[in-house]
């Protein structure tokens, strides 16, 4: 069994499954006791555990994530490091992998590519703003939700994995997706990360990335010396504006990528609105075309052309001219080689030295047919070539227009599915979303609209709303939407000062706090300490403390208080006083919450039949303690002359039961350490109480009449019955 199943990490989170394992640490699934909710732990292995440096750099890594906060972007909720584990917890996502989706699914189309890379790279530029680069972008790290929406995971965890760049078998699952630069063991940056989205991208329309090998090695090398084919020779349904962003985000060399994940986001906007724009980068897109630096192109061979470079030949009917091999010299000849520098056309001899040869008469008449062949030839071949191209053009956007009916068809059926309840076999109750802009935030109104799970945004500052006030929401007033929508709420810190000092949060909830500092761009850790000024859940204490001075991103340590210390006591036994000596006794002992309730009893009236806490039991002294009170016996009432005489006995018979006395022997258990013995009759203690050292029995004589049951505690515990017949003889 997992060493972690059912522990308690930090008494607060109680782990209660496994629900993945990677490469360095494993996911569990767990319970956070304090707000009550699952969430998921991502605790590191053993052997990577050990490593000190590697401990210290996964928790400041962690800190660092913690502060991010996108809806596509996993949430980080806290992180803990220390000798029994090292951990981080992340809100637990109720979905698949994008891995998963893709080997369900094959090979996707544009629309659902282009829909998950949006919100891919929207994550990324979140994360790229704040200063945080990814690493290791890959379908694995992508978890796609039920609503169709998708979170990148594992932000800040492959720039520790980095601390080894050995590529083994391991890193199998993560180097399909590396940049050329990380293969090489270089400076990463943002660009790293398009890198990789653009291979996903490219996976995700031709169902195969776009190098593979039997080892890790082999395929780094592919990422180094490029030459991927192009999208469309593996998947001809592909839009020409979409295989343009891929490749160009796929670029061998940095500076001819995508400069930021915002600028990727405007082509794949643009190529939203227009699925049939084609852009015009400066650069070369197609990889494959691209010399490396030092390496020439053998003469002769000419390279494939760019999306770019077939879009200009249809428009222009003339081929775009690639970059021309180095040290190549281009001669159109009969025989002969120019003995030094320059260009020679001739039919015979060859010149000394480096120049040119004129032609004169019959000569140049032949050149002149021969050029114009040649030309007749070149137009009929690029008519064919446009021909070909056009007949290509319709039949791709015949595929689309197909597609695209048939997906807006589906998409009706599923929204008229939706809406009259066939698709979820119920009526679903729709509620009118309340404008909350400029109301003041406060735990009435969340009270208030219980229609809605209310969920608070990381605060911001405006100039518009004064503090407190609420300054956005989603879905906005007005709207209809499903009883039980979330419903997000932002709440203005007022006017953003010059110099940011620390404010005064005590007394907040976890959630008020959590929203404020995060939304002035700071990493709050949340700890629990007892105190007897906060109630329970609320903020207690926070280092730096209100007023001092504060740093960008700097991380702020936050008490909750989990109440009081609780004061400890040990329960007396008050069974058979009565009312008032047994609320004294308990009362000087520390016991403030004692109630009492009347029963039926033939004990004394007002006298303790029975106490609800046991004897001996130590107990916080704010438990309730409840005693039951005697109502007394039940009077008989005076039987008329006349009823006695009638209703009396025979005079041989005896109305009153004979009493006797016996003697009696209870067992008792044998037990190492003194106790407590307790012995009760009819509720009420036949000895007082009385401590027991290494005997094995106890005698007693006792008096009553009939057959009695007599009761055995032991500090306080119920230990055994026996039943006593009080007969003579």
């Amino acid at each position: 069994m997992d060493q972690y199943i059912g522990r308690l990490l930090d008494n607060r989170y109680e782990i209660l499954e496994v629900i993945g394992t990677g490469g360095m640490a494993v996911v569990y699934k767990a319970r956070c006791h304090r707000l009550n909710r699952l969430v998921a732990i991502k605790i590191l292995k053993d052997e990577f555990a050990r490593d000190e440096e590697f401990r210290r750099r996964f928790h400041a890594e962690g800190e660092a994530v913690a502060m991010l906060s996108h809806p596509n972007i996993v949430q980080v909720y806290d992180v803990s490091s220390s000798e029994t584990a090292n951990y981080i917890v992340m809100e637990l996502i109720d979905g698949i992998s994008l891995k998963q989706y893709m080997e369900k699914k094959g090979v996707l189309n544009w629309k659902e590519t282009l829909h998950f890379a949006m919100q891919i790279a929207k994550g990324l530029e979140h994360a790229h703003s704040r200063g945080i680069v990814h690493r290791d972008i890959k379908p694995h790290n992508v978890m796609v939700l039920k609503n169709g929406s998708v979170k990148v995971m594992d932000f800040g965890i492959a720039r520790v994995m980095n601390k080894s760049n050995t590529l083994t078998k391991e890193a199998l699952g993560s180097v399909h997706y590396i940049s050329p630069e990380q293969a090489k063991g270089g400076y990463t940056d943002s660009r790293s990360d398009i890198y990789s989205l653009s291979v996903v991208m490219y996976e995700m329309m031709t169902g195969r990335p776009p190098y593979d090998g039997d080892s890790a090695v082999a395929v780094a090398i592919q990422h180094i010396n490029g030459g991927a084919p192009m999208p469309s020779t593996l998947n001809p349904n592909i839009p020409g504006g979409l295989e343009q962003i891929i490749m160009k985000g796929m670029a061998l060399d940095v500076n001819d990528r995508y400069a930021s994940a915002t600028e990727m986001l405007q082509d794949m906007e643009e190529f939203r609105k227009n699925p049939a724009i084609l852009f015009h980068y400066k650069t070369v897109l197609d990889d494959a075309t691209r010399t490396i630096s030092g390496i020439p192109v053998s003469p002769g061979v000419q390279p494939k052309a760019t999306t770019a470079d077939r879009v200009v030949q249809s428009k222009t009917g003339v081929r775009p001219r690639t970059a021309a091999p180095t040290d190549s010299v281009r001669l159109r000849q009969t025989g002969g080689v120019p003995a030094s520098g320059g260009s020679a056309r001739q039919t015979g001899s060859v010149p000394a030295s480096g120049g040119s040869v004129r032609k004169t008469g019959s000569t140049q008449g032949t050149a002149g047919r021969s050029t114009e062949s040649a030309r007749r030839a070149q137009q009929r071949r690029r008519e064919e070539e446009e021909r070909r191209e056009e007949e290509r053009s319709r039949m791709t956007t015949v595929a689309i227009v197909v597609c695209s009916a048939v997906a807006v068809v589906a998409i009706i059926v599923f929204m008229v599915a939706l809406f009259n309840g066939s698709l979820l076999n119920k009526e679903q109750e729709l509620v009118q979303v309340p404008n909350l802009l400029g109301d003041t935030y406060s735990d009435e109104l969340a009270q208030r609209y219980s229609d809605f799970t209310i969920i608070l945004q990381p605060q911001e500052y405006s100039k518009e709303y004064g503090k407190g006030k609420i300054m956005a929401q989603a879905p906005v007033g007005g709207s209809k939407v499903i009883k039980g929508t979330e419903l997000y709420i932002t709440i203005s810190m007022g006017e953003e000062p010059e110099e940011k000092i620390m404010e005064d949060i005590l007394g907040t909830t976890m959630e008020q706090a959590d929203s404020f500092l995060r939304g002035q761009g700071y990493v709050p850790l949340f700890r629990d300490e007892s105190n007897d000024t906060y109630p329970a859940g609320k903020v207690c204490r926070t280092d730096p403390e209100a007023g001092e001075p504060l740093t960008e991103g700097q991380t702020i340590c936050v008490w909750l208080s989990t109440g009081p210390e609780p004061v400890l006591e040990k329960m007396p036994n008050v069974v058979g006083k009565d009312k008032d000596t047994a609320v004294k006794t308990l009362n000087d002992l520390g016991f403030a919450y004692v109630s009492t309730q009347e029963v039926e009893s033939n004990e004394k009236q007002g006298t303790v039949v029975k106490q609800s806490e046991n004897e001996g039991r130590e107990i916080d002294v704010t438990t309730e303690i409840v005693l039951d009170i005697s109502k007394g016996p039940e009077e008989a009432s005076e039987p008329s002359s006349e009823a006695t005489e009638s209703q009396a006995p025979p005079e041989s018979e005896d109305p009153v039961m004979d009493t006797a006395t016996v003697t009696v022997t209870f067992p008792l258990p044998e037990k190492e350490a003194p106790y407590v013995l307790s012995i009760r009759m009819d509720g009420q203690n036949v000895i007082e109480p009385r401590t027991i050292d290494g005997d094995t029995s106890i005698s007693l004589s006792l008096t009553n009449s009939g057959t009695k049951t007599i009761e055995l505690y032991i500090d306080g515990e119920f230990y055994r019955s026996q039943d006593v017949p009080f007969t003579n003889g």
